[in-house]
């Protein structure tokens, strides 16, 4: 079992600590995009809100907006994915992460799926 948290808008992410975590897009996003070809990341210091774009995934198909399923304050961003995109399609739960967030809210995480229950939702 993972201990990822999921977004039905198929952003996971990962808890460092009690008000850290690392968001990146879910294996199912990647395949669905296709080769990323680029990534446009948030700034550091910059805040978020649960549910708002905070980066952009261009692949071969098309371009989308990465959504952040929490709120918080950026602190740190993968910038090693502004020379090599490809990471996200080889390694989207590991190195491939976006960004590090400071939360404002840790209760938002509550509204996240488990791995069981993402993997039921992006089945049906």
């Amino acid at each position: 079992m993972s201990d990822l948290k999921y977004s039905e808008d198929h952003e996971w992410l990962r808890l460092e600590d009690d008000a850290t975590a690392t968001v990146g897009i879910t294996d199912f996003a990647q395949e669905q995009l296709g080769d990323v070809v680029y990534v446009e990341l948030p700034e550091v210091g910059q805040q978020v809100a649960k549910d708002s774009d905070a980066a952009v995934v261009e692949s071969v198909k098309a371009a989308s907006d990465v959504k952040s399923p929490v709120s918080g304050t950026v602190l740190e961003v993968n910038t090693v994915l502004g020379d090599e995109p490809e990471i996200v399609n080889t390694d989207p739960t590991g190195d491939g992460w976006f960004m590090k967030l400071s939360l404002d809210n840790t209760d938002e995480i509550d509204q996240l799926m488990s791995e069981e229950e993402y993997l039921a939702f992006i089945k049906d």
